[in-house]
């Protein structure tokens, strides 16, 4: 596993808005993966604006990152925000592999990144390094995976920024 994540994007000036469908469930980890996600597209894109959509487990993420790509006016980009932490049993890893299969499914059939950050971890010690830490913290690195999915998509499909 890597241990470093890519460059942080340059800024920019996009202005638009940007989903994020966050699970309430292991809430101090999700908490702060949903607190650093929106500071750092705050810092990096200001003109974006953030809808923060709260779900009761991560299960639940799909169907609302779904209903935020079908909407009239969609979002640039959609962070789907979780945490996972395994058990005794297959049930987490039946989850995961839900979740992420519908996300990749919705992302490609409507042409907008869909950001996957629902962590599967096995120990709260690894979900509070991802989530709580500087190092790995993959809230800030959700969403500067968003700011250059949404500069790749407008380069790719010719679109320009929507007016403020």
């Amino acid at each position: 596993m890597a241990k470093s994540a890519p460059d942080s994007p340059s800024p920019s000036s996009r202005s638009g808005r940007v989903v994020i469908v966050a699970s309430r469930y292991n809430s101090e980890y999700t908490d702060a993966l949903v607190e650093a996600s929106s500071a750092t597209i705050a810092k990096l894109a200001p003109e974006l604006d953030v809808d923060i959509i709260r779900v009761p487990g991560a299960f639940e993420i799909p169907v609302v990152v779904e209903a935020a790509a079908c909407q009239e006016e969609p979002p640039a980009a959609i962070l789907a925000l979780g945490v996972i932490i395994r058990g005794s049993t297959a049930h987490a890893d039946l989850i995961a592999q839900t979740i992420t299969k519908t996300l990749q499914e919705t992302s490609v059939s409507h042409l907008i990144p869909v950001i996957h950050e629902v962590l599967l971890v096995d120990t709260a010690e690894q979900a509070e390094a991802r989530s709580l830490g500087d190092e790995l913290n993959r809230g800030r690195e959700a969403a500067e995976s968003a700011i250059s999915m949404i500069d790749v998509m407008d380069t790719m499909l010719g679109a320009s920024p929507p007016e403020s």
